[in-house]
Formats: C-alpha cells, sequence, structure tokens
C-alpha cells in the first residue's frame, strides 16, 4: 500500500469512526444505527453457512468448521442488536412496507450501497454468489472487513453513555468485537494456508486499497445526503420483555485486537 493511500485510509478510517462512534451515542441515531448492525450481522448469515456447507463439500473441514462457528456468532451478534432495539421499545423496520433494499449481507447484495459497490467494482453479481465466490476473494475481502470491524465496534461501545441502562449494550458489543477479532484471525490463517507470505500481503493490499476507496465513496454519499443516515428502525410492536436475554461470553470482554492484527 503506498503513502497515498496509508494516509488516505487514515482519513477515510476517522471519519468512519467518528459517524459511527457519534451516531452510537446519539440516543437519536442510536435505534437506526442498532438496527443497521442488525440487519448486517443477521443477513450475513445465509452467506457463511451456504459457503460452509461449500468448503465441506470440497473437502476443506477445517474451514468448513470456522466458517459454522462464524455464522453462528453473526446470528448471536443479530440477537444482541435486536435485544438493544427492544429495550429502546424499538425494532427494524418492516422492508415489506419500503421499497426493496439488501439485507442478505453477501457481498452480491452489499454491492448496491455505494460502499460495496466500491468495494466490489469489477465483480458481477454471478461471482460473488456462494457458489462461485473465489476464495481468495472471500478471504481476503471479509479479513479486512472482519478485522476493522473489531475495532469500530470497540469505539462504538466506548462511545455509549456510562448509565445502567447502557451497561449489557456495552459488554454486548465488546463482545462482538472479540469475536470480528477472531473471525479475522481464521481467515488470514485461511489465506496463509493456501497462498505464500508474498502472496497473502499482495492481495490484503488490494483490498486495503479497495476499502480506502470504498470509503471515500461512503464518505462522499453520506455528505451528499446531508449527514443524516437512513430510518431502519420503528416503534416495537411486542414487549420488550419478551425478548430472551442474549448469553455473552463469560471471558472479559475486552477484545484483544493485537490477535488479528498482528498474525
Amino acid at each position: 500500500m503506498n503513502f497515498v493511500t496509508q494516509m488516505l485510509h487514515l482519513i477515510g478510517s476517522g471519519a468512519t469512526a467518528y459517524i459511527s462512534a457519534r451516531n452510537m451515542r446519539d440516543s437519536l441515531t442510536r435505534p437506526h444505527t442498532l438496527a443497521a448492525l442488525q440487519l448486517a450481522e443477521s443477513g450475513s448469515v445465509p452467506f457463511l453457512e451456504a459457503l460452509r456447507d461449500r468448503a465441506a463439500q470440497e473437502g476443506d473441514e477445517w474451514l468448513a468448521t470456522r466458517l459454522d462457528r462464524h455464522a453462528k456468532d453473526e446470528r448471536r451478534h443479530g440477537q444482541i442488536f435486536a435485544q438493544a432495539l427492544k429495550q429502546l421499545n424499538r425494532e427494524v423496520i418492516d422492508f415489506s412496507q419500503v421499497p426493496a433494499t439488501a439485507t442478505d449481507g453477501s457481498p452480491e447484495e452489499r454491492r448496491r450501497s455505494p460502499f460495496f459497490a466500491a468495494y466490489f467494482d469489477g465483480f458481477t453479481p454471478a461471482q460473488l454468489k456462494p457458489a462461485a465466490i473465489d476464495w481468495t476473494v472471500f478471504l481476503a475481502s471479509t479479513y479486512i472487513l472482519e478485522l476493522d470491524a473489531s475495532k469500530d465496534f470497540v469505539r462504538m461501545a466506548h462511545a455509549l453513555p456510562t448509565d445502567a441502562k447502557s451497561v449489557s449494550l456495552t459488554q454486548g458489543i465488546l463482545s462482538v468485537a472479540q469475536d470480528e477479532t477472531g473471525h479475522a484471525a481464521y481467515l488470514r490463517e485461511a489465506l496463509e494456508r493456501r497462498l505464500s507470505a508474498r502472496e497473502v500481503n499482495a492481495v490484503i493490499d488490494e483490498w486495503r486499497t479497495r476499502k480506502v476507496n470504498a470509503l471515500l465513496a461512503m464518505v462522499g454519499t453520506f455528505l451528499q445526503k446531508g449527514g443524516k443516515s437512513p430510518t431502519l428502525a420503528q416503534e416495537s410492536t411486542t414487549d420488550a420483555q419478551a425478548t430472551d436475554p442474549v448469553e455473552l461470553p463469560s471471558a472479559n470482554p475486552q477484545p484483544q485486537l493485537q490477535t488479528a492484527a498482528n498474525s
């Protein structure tokens, strides 16, 4: 990654970190941020499960096992954010009442957003389907997203108020960050099992550059919309107390970010 790209990465990451932390801290935008996170985390489950099945069919039990764990983690993450919404007496909007939008979390669907359109620029929808996506493309692109997400979630958790109501959400988001760190670690290991060290570094640099371009596209769209986030949450139609609490890991929720970053 050249110097200009490194600087743009720092600028873009800083901008998105500020936006995400601000939206989580602000009680007015927090429900919509939680709804977006619920959709993103839960929506990725079918894609990961399809990849798990493909890896198993191809005889890669090591990868299939980790994809299965990844899918289960993402399902739990979605439940954490759904529970947080319920505590605010909110829920994800009924998409049957609004124009179609991307919610399944796969690269094919993600391309509809400015960020993912830039991130997966040059790929056709057919190339991004679970049955066809190149394993190196999946592993490297997802590694970058998971590694960065682990840090973004920590920032969002620390942006929350310190009142009693926010404590459980803070712990939940930190546990999500810890999982994302683990995901990044196995994805990098999977790359290292397939490629030489030089090839691993090259493909990670490629997707880091793509991420920089995608961040610039996202920030540009955000500014064009006057800094407004999409409306993704509505008043809850069910009793908030009816939602069973999500079990969090018993370990210290503070994620060890160096695991993936230094692997």
